[in-house]
């Protein structure tokens, strides 16, 4: 059973909290309405009807409820808004809609108006492979219309395709965003596009390696892009010009800051201190920005070696960060004093609570998510204490696979495509159910959206009906 939460949407979608009244309101209604202040029978009349008329307008505002519409979803943080109360969907054969074909690369899905997306690589008409943005009925599975982008073109050691130690592997790595009628889709080699949901047709290209001295990383760029409002937001531009916000019906540049280096992890939208802000993990450490100017809030260094790809995790004013070669994690606290910004560590533990490229989910105190390096097969799922960083408990068998939360549940999907229900609890591991579900190499992350799992491998994917 599946049901819908109302939440703030940081990414375009509009907030509702229907029993909520600031004194900006109460004041509102009282001199609008010309009530003495004693008359409070008139006035709650009023406000109980005013509540009701919200209410049922917020149905109506909240049409996307449910939508998995970015990477990491909605919330920019692996948490859908939607609830598991059960597993018994995934014990029953009867709950998969479709299988479909989805060769290469590790794009997770994401779901807008009745359609799923991912990017995928196939050869075009002249036997080159290149990169394409596909969409899918989101029902059967079949495909609605695909858009190729770039042409796959590995340097550096490439996506070491088919390495005996389960390594890499060619195609894309990033995952489409969509909202308004758009999709945006930011491929290996740079090159980010926004094509239409409806036909896939091309609205706006930018080239980041040719436009903004663009540096890609060893293994290609692995950033999805991030909307916020009306902007599009990456990184991997050149010297000051790292980190890139763009127009999202446009593509005209609407700023461009900083000189540091790329890596893989895809940037954040949260709120600290009652701050909207977007946190990049790149190679100096934590750096946040304001969304609308790219003003620079505060920083955070961090060590680095080889790569960064998971996203910084926030609960509060802490924000956790960690990555694989022998870095491991580290807590922070964000501090403000007037409009001033500062961070200072809480904990670090050097090459431990390793997150190679699987983001952790916050919830209760406790992050939950596959914590491993390059134990393939085998790397467990673990919950650790937030604030200290310890071990609370630990299941072997999942490698570097990606973790939701959706209400009280966690879905687990293991890199050799097993999807797991399991309690999300800091006592000990409760799992409800497992099931082997697809062949192929899965270093996505598993989507929840509509009362539909979707999740998807190097070779194939699946949706499957939570009912």
């Amino acid at each position: 059973m599946v049901s819908l939460v109302f939440s703030h949407h940081p990414c375009g979608h509009r907030a509702f909290f229907p029993f909520s009244f600031s004194k900006k309101t109460t004041h509102y209604e009282r001199s609008f309405l010309n009530f003495d202040q004693n008359q409070f029978v008139k006035i709650s009349m009023i406000r109980s009807i005013f509540t009701l008329c919200v209410f049922i307008s917020a149905l109506f505002l909240s049409a996307h409820a449910g939508e998995w519409n970015q990477h990491r979803g909605p919330f920019s943080n692996n948490l859908s808004d939607e609830s598991i109360t059960s597993a018994n969907w995934l014990k029953s054969p009867s709950s998969i809609d479709w299988k479909v074909k989805t060769p290469l690369g590790f794009s997770s899905f994401t779901t807008y108006d009745g359609s799923a997306f991912t990017l995928i690589a196939e050869e075009d008409e002249d036997g080159l492979m290149r990169e394409i943005c596909v969409s899918v009925d989101l029902k059967t599975g079949k495909r609605e219309w695909s858009t190729h982008l770039g042409i796959m073109d590995y340097k550096a050691g490439g996506g070491n395709s088919g390495a005996s130690d389960n390594k890499g592997g060619d195609g894309p790595r990033s995952t489409p965003s969509v909202l308004d009628g758009k999709v945006w889709a930011y491929d290996s080699d740079m090159s980010l596009y926004c094509l239409s949901a409806k036909d896939g047709k091309l609205i706006w290209k930018v080239n980041v390696l040719k436009e903004h001295d663009g540096i890609n990383p060893r293994w290609e760029n692995a950033c999805s892009p991030l909307i916020v409002d009306d902007l599009v937001i990456i990184y991997g531009g050149g010297p000051k010009q790292s980190f890139l916000a763009f127009d999202k019906d446009s593509g005209k540049v609407k700023w461009k800051t900083g000189s540091e280096l790329a890596t893989h992890a895809t940037p954040i939208l949260t709120k600290i201190h009652g701050v909207e802000q977007v946190i990049f993990f790149c190679q100096s450490g934590l750096v946040s920005l304001l969304p609308k100017s790219g003003e620079e809030l505060w920083r955070q260094e961090f060590p680095y070696k080889v790569s960064t790809a998971a996203s910084p995790v926030v609960a509060g004013d802490l924000v956790y960060c960690s990555a694989g070669y022998g870095v491991g994690a580290g807590l922070y606290k964000i501090s403000k004093q007037g409009s001033k910004f500062s961070s200072n560590q809480v904990w670090r533990k050097p090459n431990d609570v390793i997150n190679h490229w699987s983001t952790p989910v916050y919830h209760d105190g406790h992050l939950y998510g596959m914590f491993s390096f390059k134990k393939y097969g085998a790397g467990p799922l673990q919950c650790i204490e937030l604030k200290t960083g310890m071990v609370k408990w630990s299941e072997d068998g999942y490698g570097p696979g990606n973790v939701i939360l959706a209400g009280e549940h966690l879905l687990a999907l293991s890199d050799k495509g097993e999807l797991s229900v399991v309690k999300a609890s800091s006592s000990h591991y409760q799992e409800l159910a497992r099931k082997k579900l697809i062949t192929g190499k899965c270093w996505s992350t598993p989507t929840l959206s509509e009362g539909k799992v979707l999740m998807r491998s190097t070779e194939e994917a699946v949706c499957l009906s939570v009912k």
